[in-house]
């Protein structure tokens, strides 16, 4: 039989409380290599304090956590260099050039290199995908602030990790270079098994990414499915519309059911024209899901939301 794969990321009841607030609730997680795992929720549902503990800079209360294999609070350089992170604010290296900030971070990944994984990548390359060629000259302190966005991105990419976090990568980009990042994350998942952790409030930026979707609230994960498997089951109904004898009509179905709702319409009416069915998106099913835990804790002052 073939060896198994361990995981890249293991998570078993994970917990973390201050004092006595309790934050994460019993959080388990499993990441397999070339998975891209969307992290959602709402603020406070303790997505920065999973991830911190994961990257190894904050110390959880309790539980069981491997991180390719080792576990975070004891990582050592060589660990350190087999992951790629990009925060939410800029790094300061305000006296560097583009290129060569790149190429000097780059020449630190070489000794760690484990066997068989790709070389870090070519910095002209990296230039190249995440439209900062233009710049590679420039002072840092010069580029604007989508400009070190991206520049933040290209840092974390730079050693091409075996596990990438990805914290709102794209916070800041116009919607070229949105388009142009997201090309170049699948081309790394396309091309290398390297695991993404991805946290952003852009649902349509999970949706397109994510291989699966965890949901964190109030400390703990509530759903956890690919993209597809979520919406329909929070969801589960699409709007078929039409338009017949000059009136517009709306008529909510199961998903499963659209097609024989379709002809069946256009059967019965062939004069119907103007037809569309939205089918239901991750937006849709995580407002329906967050937004009425979130509506109800409201409700009940009782209820307390990490």
């Amino acid at each position: 039989m073939p060896e198994r794969i361990p995981p890249i990321i293991e998570v078993d009841d994970l917990r973390m409380s201050y004092g006595n607030h309790e934050v994460l609730r019993g959080v388990d997680l499993r990441l397999e290599a070339g998975d891209v795992l969307g992290l959602l929720g709402p603020n406070g549902a303790g997505k920065t304090t999973t991830i911190e503990i994961l990257e190894g800079f904050r110390r959880r209360s309790s539980g069981r956590v491997l991180v390719l294999g080792q576990d975070p609070a004891h990582g050592d350089e060589a660990w350190r260099a087999r992951l790629g992170i990009v925060l939410q604010d800029w790094r300061d290296h305000r006296r560097w050039r583009v290129r060569e900030l790149l190429d000097h971070l780059g020449c630190f990944y070489h000794p760690y290199r484990a066997p068989g994984r790709p070389r870090p990548l070519r910095t002209d390359d990296l230039l190249e995908h995440l439209g900062l060629g233009p710049s590679a000259d420039t002072q840092v302190s010069r580029l604007s602030g989508g400009q070190r966005r991206r520049l933040d991105v290209a840092v974390g990419l730079v050693g091409n990790p075996e596990l990438l976090f990805l914290d709102e990568p794209t916070t800041g980009f116009d919607p070229q270079a949105r388009h142009d990042f997201h090309r170049l994350i699948e081309d790394i998942t396309r091309t290398t098994d390297t695991a993404i952790v991805l946290t952003t409030h852009d649902l349509a930026e999970a949706e397109s990414l994510s291989t699966r979707i965890a949901i964190l609230d109030r400390g703990q994960i509530v759903i956890d499915e690919t993209p597809e498997l979520l919406t329909t089951r929070l969801t589960g109904h699409a709007v078929v519309s039409y338009r017949l004898d000059d009136r517009r009509h709306e008529h909510r179905t199961p998903v499963s059911d659209v097609e024989n709702v379709v002809r069946r319409l256009l059967l019965e009416y062939p004069r119907t024209h103007g037809l569309e069915v939205t089918r239901p998106s991750l937006e849709s099913a995580y407002l329906d899901l967050v937004g009425t835990r979130v509506a109800r804790d409201v409700s009940d002052p009782r209820t307390e939301v990490a």
